[in-house]
């Protein structure tokens, strides 16, 4: 029953929000996010380190169809299940800061959110999965589109264009494998684990493989579904702007590991190298953008999209190094991106400007934020001992097993990743000061509570990798089994 409670409390915890609102709307949802990150903590821990569904639950959802109501925590899933826990509090926590119109439907549509990527990461049957997948767009469309930036609706309305598009075409591909299926009683199956035992031809694999990479290449997103990503980042208020770069973009990497990979297997051999391929382009071409940007947002934005790329690598080479540094950088990205967008917003609000130029000299004011900063920047960076290089480190080895030239052309991330991070903390924060930045106000008892966690998981990672590669690796294998 704990991945039920997982999937049920923060809609109660929403529903509570929206019924008493006010100015208690932030604690109750606080409060409420913390339950929640307890109750995947206690999956952390309770873990057993082996290939099975654990603390699952199954019921009938469309008895005709034999569609199940079906969901558990593997190994696959286990590190974004405690990513979604563990960031959705911080989150919350860091929107304290502002002051928002109509807070509670505000905190309510986070928890929201945070319900339908639980459902995201837990799902057993195909169709659940696809509806939580899609269940996610909303809360996240309406926090971009009420409280965004100024050209927000056009923003959004592109982002939920692209993403409704190519979710169509996942629909397509689950409705004919679901009618590919029959069970013993002679009914059709939309429980994942029966379509990875499907036979299909090469021809039914190609096709699918493209509805699956289109619906997953625009969440992640891979080049050239990128275009709605920056734009979308910088317009949206941060918190919503921490959701997506921080968890939502997570939703199609884990499609790939989950149901792309083992479903269609020669799909993936046939057309795997052109989605590596693409991949690799969306890691230089993102950290070039990212080197020449002006706004701290959009630099992010690029940066992200970068490491995006090289975690699409990792897992299309389909070896044990790439899917599992994928999970572990999932995990790691979640972590360091939340932390870097906290920092943008906290010198935006501060000196009311985005753009790198008009900054500097601020870390002679700020020592607690300096710090914080350069814990985060060298996990970005993939410094040894932080959280960024475990996952980087097995994630090239990946892709150099799979083709030594792609693989050196993606290990220019670590090259252009230190221009660009090191390029943004010495404009903000060396140099002399500037009218908007003297007198800089250091981060407050608050703030610190946002950034303390994220720096402890940053050298977690970094120094005790074996404590989550442990919990990933039996799943991984058995995922291996279907996809060779």
């Amino acid at each position: 029953m704990l991945t039920l409670s997982i999937l049920l409390f923060p809609i109660l915890a929403a529903l509570l929000v929206l019924a008493v609102g006010g100015k208690q709307a932030k604690q109750i949802a606080f409060l409420g996010a913390l339950v929640e990150l307890g109750l995947s903590g206690y999956a952390f821990f309770s873990f057993v380190p082996d290939a099975t569904s654990q603390f699952a639950f199954d019921y009938p959802w469309i008895a005709a169809g034999s569609i199940r109501f079906s969901a558990g925590i593997d190994g696959v899933s286990l590190l974004l299940v405690v990513l979604t826990g563990l960031l959705t509090p911080l989150i919350i926590l860091s929107a304290f800061r502002h002051a928002y119109e109509r807070p509670a439907v505000f905190y309510a549509l986070i928890l929201f959110m945070q319900a339908a990527l639980m459902g995201v990461f837990t799902a057993r049957d195909a169709f659940l999965f696809y509806l939580y997948f899609e269940a996610a767009l909303i809360p996240i469309y309406f926090l971009a589109a009420s409280w965004g930036g100024e050209n927000r609706i056009a923003v959004t309305f592109k982002f939920f264009v692209y993403t409704i598009f190519g979710s169509l075409f996942m629909l397509v591909a689950l409705v004919y494998l679901y009618f590919k299926t029959s069970t013993a009683a002679g009914l059709h199956s939309s429980a994942i684990t029966d379509l990875y035992n499907l036979s299909l031809s090469a021809t039914e694999q190609t096709w699918i493989f493209w509805a699956f990479f289109i619906a997953f290449a625009i969440k992640m997103p891979v080049f050239p579904f990128h275009t709605w990503q920056p734009d979308t980042y910088v317009e949206s208020p941060t918190p919503a702007t921490m959701l997506l770069a921080g968890i939502m973009l997570k939703m199609g990497v884990y499609g790939v590991i989950r149901l792309l990979l083992p479903i269609v297997p020669e799909g993936v051999n046939l057309w795997g190298t052109t989605a590596i391929v693409l991949s690799v382009i969306g890691i230089v071409y993102g950290a070039i953008i990212a080197i020449r940007q002006r706004d701290i947002k959009r630099l992010i934005a690029y940066s992200s999209f970068s490491h995006v790329g090289l975690m699409a690598a990792g897992v299309f080479s389909q070896t044990s190094y790439g899917i599992q540094g994928a999970l572990v950088q999932m995990l790691a990205h979640g972590i360091n991106v939340v932390g870097m967008f906290f920092v943008a917003d906290i010198i935006a609000s501060r000196t009311n400007t985005r753009l790198l130029d008009q900054m500097g000299g601020i870390t002679r004011y700020t020592p607690k934020l300096t710090v914080y900063f350069m814990i985060l920047l060298l996990g970005s960076v993939a410094l040894p001992l932080t959280n960024g290089f475990v996952g980087e480190f097995l994630l090239l080895a990946g892709v150099f097993e799979y083709n030594n030239i792609l693989g050196a052309i993606a290990g220019l991330t670590i090259i252009f990743g230190a221009v660009y991070m090191l390029r943004l903390f010495q404009k903000a924060m060396f140099g002399k000061t500037t009218d908007i930045t003297t007198g800089f106000k250091d981060v407050s008892g608050s703030e610190s509570w946002v950034f303390i966690p994220l720096c402890i998981m940053v050298f977690w990672i970094g120094l005790v990798p074996n404590s989550f590669l442990k919990l990933t690796e039996p799943a991984v294998a058995n995922l291996l089994q279907f996809i060779k």
